[in-house]
């Protein structure tokens, strides 16, 4: 459980020297077990006067590609062709982002190869409300067959493809892992980014099932370290960061500070353009908010996303957006993104931790960590009894 914050003294707060020395103090106070215990020897990679870590371009510009795709939901009962149709779908899909590779130039922007193509939260799998015996017949391994074609794509193309997925972890049995994952122009997966966390006590007497990095905080930090909560992919297009978080302006703050330059939210039904221009401009970085078109044949997905804000866009730091798709249908939006002059130039916001530490370290929020650590619930109204219960709250009659 966690334990109660310390109350620091503003000659701690001096002491503490900075903005780097404050945010210590705040996870160190706000770390549940043994997540604290393990932070002291595990370093969080974060920017530094401006100062963060990258990797050498391959380019000085990349072309980025958003597909916003239906929602297609595979048959448990009838699982392989139901889930060979969706991955040939999503291959469908990457081709028809990278135009007509003979058409290929380097003055061609809108005909030229696609250097990230991005995708939302379940474009293979789809989503219902499994039971967890279910999600695990349909959760991926990682690698496994699944990547292996997609990553055969991003081979071809010399790109790279981020989509999300349930995926399953021999370390982790039973539990069901919402996954982003990132694959490289080598054709195999350069990251795998848990999703934070979903937000609980939304959906009345029922919760989503798939483990996120909050439900076993403890035991993920200690076997993968601190970094590894909030990730960065380091690449030579460029600092990724991927999330199916949604509503959680502060997630996103921190995923920049951590150097992200490209941050691409996939939250299905929740990805929109006007998300994605907040947080570009907050942040000053570049996002792409790719959400699903709608979904007649999924439930929860009828006039999800795109069907009223324009669900896909890709945005500069300004918050201005440079593409974003013209209806609620499947659609395919591109911009090129100057990766090189952004780093150059950029600039991060100025925090003044020293006027948000005292409320951050103090605040004790309604739902703890670790929910998962103990019990798994099978299913979605189990989960939903189980976040009533964190909560403090009756069972549902």
């Amino acid at each position: 459980m966690a334990k109660s914050p310390q109350k620091l003294s503003r000659r701690q707060l001096i002491a503490a020297g900075g903005v780097a020395g404050l945010t210590g103090l705040v996870a160190a106070a706000s770390m549940p077990g043994q997540a604290q215990a393990v932070a002291a020897a595990s370093p969080v990679s974060v920017a530094n006067n401006g100062k963060y870590d990258t990797v050498k371009l391959r380019e000085n510009a990349i072309n980025v590609a958003a597909i916003q795709s239906r929602v297609r939901t595979v048959d448990v009962k009838n699982l392989k062709p139901t889930l060979q149709a969706n991955l040939d779908h999503v291959v469908r899909l990457v081709d028809y982002a990278q135009n007509r590779p003979e058409e290929w130039g380097p003055d061609n922007v809108w005909g030229a190869k696609q250097d990230l193509i991005c995708m939302h939260e379940f474009p293979v799998q789809g989503f219902i409300p499994w039971t967890r015996s279910e999600l695990n017949r349909i959760a991926f391994e990682l690698p496994g067959p699944e990547t292996e074609v997609i990553g055969a794509r991003a081979k071809k193309y010399g790109c790279y493809i981020a989509f999300g997925c349930y995926a399953k972890d021999k370390d982790w049995p039973r539990h069901v892992i919402n996954m982003s994952v990132i694959m490289g122009p080598d054709g195999n997966i350069v990251a795998k980014q848990w999703k934070a966390r979903n937000i609980l006590g939304l959906f009345g007497d029922v919760a989503l099932i798939g483990t996120t990095i909050y439900d076993v905080l403890d035991r993920y930090v200690e076997m993968y370290g601190w970094d590894e909560v909030l990730p960065v992919a380091r690449t030579d297009i460029g600092n990724l960061a991927m999330t199916a978080v949604g509503m959680e302006p502060m997630l996103y703050a921190a995923l920049a500070m951590k150097g992200a330059e490209v941050l691409i939210m996939s939250v299905t039904g929740g990805s929109n353009a006007d998300s994605a221009m907040a947080t570009a401009r907050a942040n000053r970085i570049y996002t792409v908010g790719v959400g699903n078109s709608v979904s007649p044949d999924n439930i929860g997905f009828t006039d999800a996303a795109g069907a009223e804000d324009e669900g896909t866009a890709i945005v500069d730091p300004r918050g201005t957006p440079m593409a974003r798709s013209g209806n609620h249908h499947e659609d395919i939006v591109r911009a090129r993104i100057p990766i090189a002059d952004f780093r150059k130039t950029r600039r991060f916001p100025e925090v003044p931790m020293a006027l948000l530490l005292p409320v951050f370290q103090q605040y004790q929020p309604l739902i703890k960590p670790n929910g998962f650590a103990n019990e798994l619930p099978d299913t979605y109204r189990e989960a939903g009894a189980l976040v009533r219960k964190r909560m403090g709250m009756e069972p549902m009659k």
